[in-house]
């Protein structure tokens, strides 16, 4: 490991840290960008439908956050294209027309967004209602066409496909739909988008769930906390099956990377399973709770079956300990918080289908309130567990991180660090600056229209129509 280290470019450290930083700051905005659109419009159709003006304000409310949002995300989003170029030239310099087109479409599905948005919000009691509905119809599509793009990308990293290699060791006769969809597209895809609708779904329920603890219990917070939460805990369970999915496709796929997340050094059968632990440079495991056969016979069902392990590789080709060991533990705290997730699902079920109704317990809204920055942190965990799972590959089996970083400076990339970091809490200070204000500015509206009867209503007189001269914007 020592001499691994020893033999890093002195760029390696300070482009990782950067990356890896913009990436985890990104995902906190993600799971709101792809899934609160639906959310959204789940609202809005529900508003429409029964003629509630408290769930047309809550529509209304929500797009306005997700204005603000996307326009965070576009600060964030930027920041990380241009550091594919600036950190990992190399990369981008060989591969870019081999899985380049996953941030084509990336890209194209962001205008189609900013315009579909921009449309939403302008068409609050300025276009009829079917019109506006039908009109924000597509903005859920573009919000997902874009996560088509980047897992793409990423899946391709994971699986590279759809090329072959001329003598000197360059990808020609490209073909882009098997570039695109690669044996790994399909699993992250789809549990990449379901993470994203759990996620927003309690993210968005344990601000009404926080409402509900401070005495709050009007209809607005529980309509609210409802129509989210349920999403996110019908989602749930479904997570758990494409877990399972994708956690196989790795095991068959990319089995280096399935022995890091397991920590298994040597091949063999009757493979146990370990809880955390540690794994150390000469193969032996301290700490966790060690299950026998598990591992074995969550891989394929069976106690004999065969588990490649870490060692079957050279030593320069899989992940070191430390990395192995981070991405053993992001994968148990990911699986964890999931199984705790599909548990208050699974209470909050119980009780609607026994008394058709919300839950009373004051707990069950405490654990409703974390469970969205849970789920914010399995998003995290998830994304750190299939790249560090990876190493030392940025394009698996066909090219190290070593070999695609930049030749700046390390000094240069520090310096560009520290300024990133300061830019970044400026940014999401500000964030969450307005949406306090927000927040405080439509809890004085409501307070001052009586409860139960908010002032500011996104339709006066009609649902839809022009607002009167006097009304504010």
């Amino acid at each position: 490991m020592v001499s691994l280290l020893a033999n890093a470019p002195a760029q390696m450290l300070p482009a990782r840290s950067l990356m890896a930083f913009t990436l985890a700051s990104h995902i906190i905005l993600v799971p709101l960008g792809v899934a609160l659109p639906l959310i959204t419009l789940l609202m809005h159709a529900y508003g429409l439908r029964r003629d509630d003006r408290t769930a047309l304000l809550l529509a209304r409310r929500w797009s306005a956050v997700m204005a603000v949002q996307f326009a965070i995300g576009v600060v964030t989003g930027t920041v990380l294209s241009f550091e594919f170029g600036l950190l990992w030239p190399r990369m981008m310099g060989r591969w870019g027309d081999v899985f380049g087109i996953g941030f084509g479409v990336e890209a194209w599905a962001f205008f189609l967004e900013a315009v579909l948005l921009a449309i939403y919000l302008y068409g609050w009691r300025r276009l009829p209602s079917r019109t506006h509905f039908l009109l924000a119809l597509p903005l859920p599509a573009a919000a997902l066409l874009g996560a088509f793009g980047i897992l793409a990308a990423n899946s391709w990293m994971n699986t590279p496909r759809g090329f072959t290699l001329d003598p000197a060791g360059n990808p020609v006769d490209v073909k882009i739909w098997k570039a695109i969809f690669t044996p790994m597209f399909g699993p992250q895809y789809w549990h990449f988008v379901v993470a994203m609708l759990v996620t927003a779904g309690y993210v968005v329920a344990g601000v009404y769930a926080v409402g509900w603890l401070r005495g709050r219990r009007d209809r607005y917070h529980r309509l609210g906390f409802t129509i989210p939460f349920t999403l996110a805990a019908v989602f749930t369970p479904v997570q758990f099956v494409l877990g399972d999915s994708i956690a196989r496709q790795v095991f068959h796929k990319q089995p280096v990377k399935f022995a890091a997340m397991e920590m298994v050094w040597k091949t063999d059968t009757h493979v146990p399973e370990y809880l955390f632990g540690r794994l150390h440079p000469d193969g032996s495991i301290s700490g966790g709770i060690r299950i026998p056969q598990l591992d074995s016979l969550l891989a394929g069902f069976r106690p004999d079956t065969r588990v490649t392990g870490l060692t079957s590789v050279p030593a320069s080709d899989r992940p070191t300990a430390t990395q192995a060991t981070l991405a053993h533990w992001t994968f148990d705290i990911m699986v964890g918080i999931g199984s705790l997730l599909a548990l208050l699902a699974l209470w909050y079920a119980l009780i609607w289908l026994r008394r058709r109704r919300l839950p009373a317990a004051p707990w069950f809204y405490r654990c409703a309130a974390v469970a969205g920055l849970a789920s914010v942190v399995a998003v995290e965990c998830g994304w750190i567990t299939t790249e560090v799972g990876r190493q030392p590959w940025i394009v698996y089996q066909n090219m190290r991180v070593a070999e695609a970083v930049t030749s700046t400076r390390s000094t240069g990339l520090w310096i560009m660090f520290g300024l990133v970091i300061v830019v970044y809490i400026v940014v999401f200070a500000s964030f969450l600056a307005v949406l306090l204000k927000m927040s405080a500015r439509w809890r004085l509206a409501d307070e001052s229209g009586g409860p139960g009867s908010p002032r500011e209503t996104p339709e006066t007189g009609t649902p839809y129509g022009p607002r009167s001269a006097g009304s504010r914007p």
